[in-house]
């Protein structure tokens, strides 16, 4: 196999936007042609394939091509995020949420779960709203679960390493308390301490499945930002969905960029992006 880019045809192309979506319910576009093309050369070039054709044929028809489907939806999936990404539903949660849940005087943890987490930031901003409400409130306890479709991102999350440059969105003093910084002068990164790091459990989990693994009662779901790559149709299936493991009385939280109006869900409105289960 050569080293030039190979070309995919609009045949190929459509049959991999079919089959992704039935995958995982990614809807792409047909102007994502070349991004598709240009991230999935890496995948022809580890089995030795010279055609998208036979990778399709691979991917599709054979037992064996079973396995390369999540490197496939890894290839693709967009995971664009940052610490503090939306700070306004980190505040909703230190000023309302948290506060109602410690008056409740429940017998458990406050459970959130971040469930299309990407490379570990919003996980690990929760981690941090969370440890400085229990530093405040000792009797506080919480559980983090985190998931997402991607091994790739989620290997990258467990390790909670990032270059330094991402972290301009960390209050200076949670930045002193839960990060870690690197001796590399060249090429200087932070990692999340160990202790706020044993906080979140990772899993992966795709959203579009039947059954979603993953316990029920959470008090907080967090679905931002991924809402956006799914129909209108996969959209509402994926929010029924989140809100079953949603406990009453618990919020839901979703991207600036997405909506949820018109559907028939059991929510109130709290704020534009902020719902509660009833």
């Amino acid at each position: 196999m050569s080293d030039s880019i190979l070309k995919i045809s609009e045949r190929d192309f459509e049959r991999l936007r079919g089959f992704i979506y039935q995958a995982c319910g990614i809807n792409l576009s047909k102007q994502k042609k070349v991004l598709v093309e240009s991230r999935l050369q890496k995948r022809l070039v580890a089995h030795a394939m010279s055609s998208f054709s036979t990778y399709c044929d691979y991917v599709m028809n054979s037992m064996e091509g079973q396995a390369e489907i999540v490197h496939l939806i890894d290839s693709v999936a967009t995971n664009k995020t940052d610490f503090f990404r939306e700070p306004g539903h980190f505040e909703f949660l230190e000023r309302e949420a948290l506060p109602s849940f410690s008056r409740l005087r429940m017998p458990r943890p406050f459970k959130v779960w971040s469930s299309a987490c990407s490379t570990g930031e919003e996980p690990y901003t929760l981690a941090m709203v969370l440890e400085e409400f229990y530093n405040s409130n000792p009797s506080f306890e919480y559980r983090i679960v985190a998931s997402d479709i991607s091994t790739k991102v989620l290997e990258k999350a467990v390790k909670g390493v990032y270059d330094e440059r991402t972290i301009t969105g960390i209050p200076m003093s949670l930045r002193k308390r839960y990060l870690l910084r690197s001796k590399n002068q060249e090429n200087p990164t932070i990692r999340i301490a160990p202790g706020l790091r044993s906080k979140v459990a990772f899993k992966r989990i795709n959203l579009t499945d039947s059954v979603l693994e993953v316990e029920p009662d959470f008090d907080a779901v967090f679905c931002r930002n991924v809402l956006i790559y799914f129909d209108r149709q996969t959209q509402e299936q994926v929010v029924r969905k989140l809100l079953s493991k949603l406990r009453l009385g618990g919020y839901l939280f979703i991207g600036h960029s997405e909506s949820i109006y018109h559907m028939q869900l059991p929510v109130k409105q709290l704020r534009p992006t902020v719902f509660q289960r009833v």
